[in-house]
Order: structure tokens, then sequence, then C-alpha cells
């Protein structure tokens, strides 16, 4: 192995005592080639057993929807309720084959669950809306009826999680997902105690999650059950914030004072999001974001930089101002990435991918609907690979997977 890149090789213990080989972790990607109840199939296993020998030794799924209003992708999985489960379990013993730790991301996309506006024309977040995309559809206001049971939610997939036998549960507040929403002045605009007339008030939605979430390890996961935490430290459109980086890590003082999290994962939108700068006024003004958390949190947690990272450069770039780095683009085409760089040959990395190539890299052959465009934003893969995957967009019409309990009934 060049010498280069011998930190991105170092052991990593997390808090609870995890040895991790490397600093690499396997990011949260959304193949979108589970059953529509959002079973899980031959296809994703398929996938995550390729994957499995991936040797970034902390791997996280794409997300697994809480309940129906909260489900961003047609295709993608559900932990709504026990049946859930088998197909999960399934799928943790195919991430783990290899020794990995396998992480289960809890998500709601609140009023950008997609997939649940076409399929009720409603859906729910901090603050009443009437929007127009994908079609005409209203966002209602969550009632504290609604929000507790949205907590409750969150409590019983992870008892599910654990039930199915995965290493760890991540909560994403990241991305404009429904905890995010909720923290942003933009959307949130409630007159209660989950409103925009105080810091605690905006956090305290994600805080009531957390501290559910923590409850149910508590009494039910092994002691060494691993709670991560993905989030976007600062929002901003152009001049106006949402949120400032200052509000952000004194919203994390708040989360590790009722969470025992395991680390965090900084997460955004664009290019290059490890390199992103803050771009609201104050004293960080300028400054490389990861740095101001990572400086902030002082070790309390390791930090993952993730966003543009495809190459050994940037992931040793990424690495300055974090404890791992995650990708996720990269291991859909090149599941051998670290271990081509752990053997000293970095040349052989090849990120681009034909149709020719899917069934050696176990990509299902109807995939990534919806999922090609957002690759578009990050750029992560080149667009001649992107326009590659994109193909498999048209074959959702030709398969219909089953899910992989069923197959095995029959």
């Amino acid at each position: 192995m060049t010498n280069n890149f011998d930190s991105l090789f170092k052991t990593l213990i997390l808090p609870n005592g995890i040895k991790l080989n490397n600093r690499f972790v396997l990011s949260p990607m959304t193949t979108n080639s589970s059953t529509q109840n959002g079973h899980i199939t031959e296809q994703d296993l398929r996938y995550a057993q390729r994957r499995s020998h991936a040797a970034a030794p902390l791997q996280v799924t794409g997300a697994a929807y809480i309940e129906p209003y909260g489900q961003l992708f047609e295709y993608g999985f559900s932990i709504i309720d026990d049946s859930c489960i088998p197909g999960l379990k399934k799928l943790a013993t195919a991430m783990k084959q290899d020794g990995n730790k396998a992480i289960l991301q809890l998500t709601h996309a609140g009023r950008f669950s997609n997939q649940a506006i076409l399929n009720f024309s409603q859906v729910y977040g901090p603050s009443p809306m009437s929007l127009h995309s994908p079609i005409e559809h209203e966002v209602l206001a969550m009632s504290q009826t609604k929000i507790d049971a949205v907590i409750k939610q969150y409590a019983d997939a992870t008892s599910r999680a654990i039930q199915a036998g995965f290493d760890g549960v991540e909560i994403s507040a990241a991305q404009r997902l429904l905890i995010q929403t909720f923290f942003s002045t933009f959307s949130n605009q409630r007159t209660d105690q989950y409103g925009p007339q105080n810091l605690k008030n905006r956090a305290r939605i994600g805080l009531e999650i957390l501290n559910a979430v923590q409850s149910v390890i508590d009494k039910e996961a092994p002691s060494n059950f691993i709670l991560g935490y993905r989030a976007t430290p600062e929002e901003t459109r152009g001049s106006d914030v949402g949120y400032t980086i200052d509000e952000f890590n004194q919203h994390l003082d708040w989360v590790l004072e009722i969470a025992d999290i395991q680390y965090l994962a900084i997460a955004s939108w664009g290019r290059q999001i490890y390199q992103n700068k803050v771009r609201s006024d104050g004293s960080y003004k300028g400054q490389f974001v990861n740095a101001v958390v990572h400086d902030y949190l002082r070790g309390r947690v390791p930090v993952i930089a993730s966003g543009g990272i495809n190459s050994p450069e940037s992931a040793l770039d990424a690495l300055k101002h974090a404890d791992m780095v995650g990708m996720s683009s990269p291991f859909v085409t090149e599941p051998d990435f670290v271990t081509k760089l752990a053997n000293g040959t970095p040349e052989k990395i090849n990120l681009h991918v034909t149709l020719e190539d899917i069934d050696e890299l176990a990509i299902p052959y109807a995939a990534f609907k919806d999922i090609v465009k957002m690759m578009d934003y990050g750029e992560g893969l080149n667009k001649e690979t992107r326009d590659e995957l994109r193909k498999l967009e048209k074959n959702y019409d030709q398969v219909e997977y089953t899910e992989v309990e069923k197959r095995a009934e029959t």
C-alpha cells in the first residue's frame, strides 16, 4: 500500500469500544429494487452481499421509511411493521458476512416524501403548504398527536432493527428530511413548542425522536449497539439562512446529552460537499464546514465526511477534517475500491460501468429509478457512467421483484 494513504487504513475505535479496521464507510444508497410494499428482494441481497466484500467496516443501508407518509422512493425498503423483519434479517446477514457493522438508516421524508405524495396527494410537515411538484398536493401541519405517533414509529422501527440483527441504526436529520424541516426557519412557521421562536423549540422533535430511540436501545439492544446521526450543519438559500452552523453546533450539545451517539455523518446536497465552506455571517464564515464541526466536537464522537469523495486523493483530503470518509456512488460501480487501494493498486480503481458489467457488480436489472438524478447533483460518478445507470430505469415494466421471504416459501 502506498504510504500516502496510510492514514485511511488506521484503526478507529468508536466511543462504545467497537474497533473499525479502516476509515471507510459505505454511505447510504437506495437502489430502488425492493417490492412496492417495501420488502427486501433477492436483488437487494445480492447487491448487499457483493458490497459486503468492499472492506468498508461500517456499512449504512439506504433509507428505510418508518411510515407510508414518510416514503421517499417507490421501491425503497420499509420498516413500518413486523412483516418487514424477516427480509431485513436477511439483509443484515448479507451486509455482515465479512465482519462489517451493518447500520439501518431510519427516515421520514416529511414534506419531501415524493412517493407518499403520489400515493396520497398529501404529506406531513411542520407547517401547512400547498405545493405543485411532483403533483399538486397539500402539506399538512403535524398535530401533537401526529408528532407523538411519528416518535413512536421511530422507536418501533428501532426495535425491529434490533430484532433483525442490525448492529445499529442511523437517524437522519439531513437533506430536507422531516427532522431538518422542523429545525429550519425556512419551513417551520409553527406557533407551538415546536415552532421557530427559539432554537430549543426547533430542535425539539429531533431530540424527542433520539430520546425515544435511545430508550429502546437501552432496553433491547446489545451493549455495543451503534446509534449514528446524520445531519446537515448549515442551511442557506442564497443570502438567506435557515439555520447557522453555530445553531447546529449548539443542537449537537443537546443531542449528545440525551443520546449515546457513536458517530456524526455530515451530509448535504450538491457537489464536493466535503469541501463546503460556511456561508452564513459570523466568526466561521469562509471556513470549511467539516472543520468547524469537527473542531467543535473535540473528539466527543467521530465525524464522517461525505459528498464528492470518489478517489483515493479526495478521501485523503476529506480525512483532514474528519475521522472517517463515506462514499456511496463509488461503491455502486467499484465495490473493490478499498481493497484495490489497500493492495497498493489504486490505478486499478475504475468507477465507470456499462450494462455489460451489472451482473458481476450485482446491480439489479431494474434499479435506481429517481436515484440517478440525485447522483447528477453530486457528480460522484461521471456523466457517461450515470447515463449507463439511467438506462436501468427503463426496465421496471419488465420485471417484478419478489420479496425473499415469499420466494423461500414457493
